[in-house]
């Protein structure tokens, strides 16, 4: 079973059902730059737009133009291969000699700007991704979706990770509980893994911690969800400033808290499990802790702590920015939205209904950007 199959709705029941992906056009995603470039420097940046290809296929084919290892070709995040997606590439070229450029122009890709900076790009260096979707073969009444769409763009979303992030059928979950020695049984009880001798790569391991944090967190909100707190505060909460990892409190509760709250300057957060204390004390521990305290969670977040990572912490909340829809036709609705770094399209999605993509059976990536 899927990790975000049973997630909770926090807008209410389901309003549509549709369909996503038939074509790489129905999803289209462009990067929001972080900076512009210095025009300086031995890294050249390339914006690209590719269809049908990961990222990884396209680091790769620019190492093979510029004759360089892959090591020298870095990116901000990772897109997903069955859609149209434009993004930034750094090309290392000490000598500032870069091969012809329309050289890489096929069907597949496309350089729309280059310039040269003066340091390469790392990777969650951008502001945020745009989206444009289309969806298709659309169910439910037409108001009811509209209002629905109205509501997402005052109140917001719960912070889910996607489905992406766990692999196919949320396999990377249980492969991360094998790293960590256990088996999960059909009742729910663990029992030891099988001895193994493969040994994963560093990228697999990593790509499994990844799994299992955002596991713990998607369960810590969904039962802020369940009880109607993801966007409101619990006693000892620990905030996050928007736009940014900082981190703040617990304190007691104010009128500038709420005023704060109101407008989206800041946000209830859930932790993404690592060694240390919780930064939440009292009611909001308490959800956090009863959320993981099933034998599953308390061995994934066991063995992140053995894994060496720290106490980190995520909003539960995301508000879609300029969210804007069309119909296209009766049965065809196109969304248009702007999410921060390492947000998901389809927790927008999930608050709307029941989306079949068919992007999901051709493709299994991780899209952190």
């Amino acid at each position: 079973m899927s990790e975000t199959s049973l997630l909770p709705r926090a807008h209410g029941a389901a309003v549509l059902s549709a369909a996503m992906r038939s074509t790489p056009d129905d999803f289209q995603v462009d990067e929001l730059p972080a900076f512009e470039p210095s025009g300086e420097g031995e890294h050249l940046l390339l914006t690209v737009r590719k269809r049908g290809q990961n990222t990884a296929y396209i680091a790769k084919t620019l190492a093979h133009w510029a004759g360089i290892a892959e090591m020298g070709v870095s990116y901000a995040g990772l897109k997903d291969r069955h859609a149209v997606t434009t993004q930034r590439f750094s090309v290392h070229l000490p000598k500032r000699i870069a091969p012809d450029i329309a050289a890489l122009d096929d069907t597949q890709m496309q350089v729309v700007e280059s310039s040269w900076h003066n340091r390469k790009l790392q990777r969650g260096a951008l502001h945020g991704n745009r989206f444009v979707l289309t969806l298709r073969q659309v169910q439910g009444e037409r108001e009811a979706i509209e209002q629905r769409l109205q509501a997402i763009a005052a109140r917001g979303i719960p912070n889910w990770f996607g489905e992406q992030r766990f692999g196919r059928d949320g396999g990377n979950v249980a492969a991360a509980l094998a790293m960590f020695g256990h088996v999960q049984a059909d009742d729910g009880t663990l029992l030891p893994a099988p001895t193994s001798r493969r040994r994963l790569r560093n990228d697999q391991r990593s790509m499994l911690l990844s799994a299992a944090r955002s596991a713990l967190f998607n369960r810590v909100l969904g039962a802020r969800v369940a009880q109607g707190s993801w966007d409101r505060a619990l006693e000892g909460e620990a905030w996050m400033l928007d736009g940014s990892r900082s981190v703040f409190g617990p304190e007691p509760w104010s009128q500038a808290l709420a005023e704060r709250l109101a407008r989206f300057d800041i946000h209830p957060s859930g932790p993404l499990w690592g060694a240390g204390q919780l930064r939440s004390t009292d009611q909001a521990a308490a959800v956090e802790q009863g959320a993981l305290s099933d034998p599953p969670s308390i061995a994934l977040r066991q063995g992140l702590e053995a894994a060496g990572l720290k106490q980190e912490r995520r909003v539960l909340r995301l508000r879609p920015h300029g969210l804007e829809y069309q119909w296209l036709e009766p049965q065809t609705l196109r969304l248009a939205f702007a999410l921060p770094p390492g947000c998901y399209a389809t927790a927008v999605l999930w608050e709307l209904g029941d989306v079949a993509d068919a992007g999901r059976a051709n493709v299994d990536v991780r899209d952190d950007a």
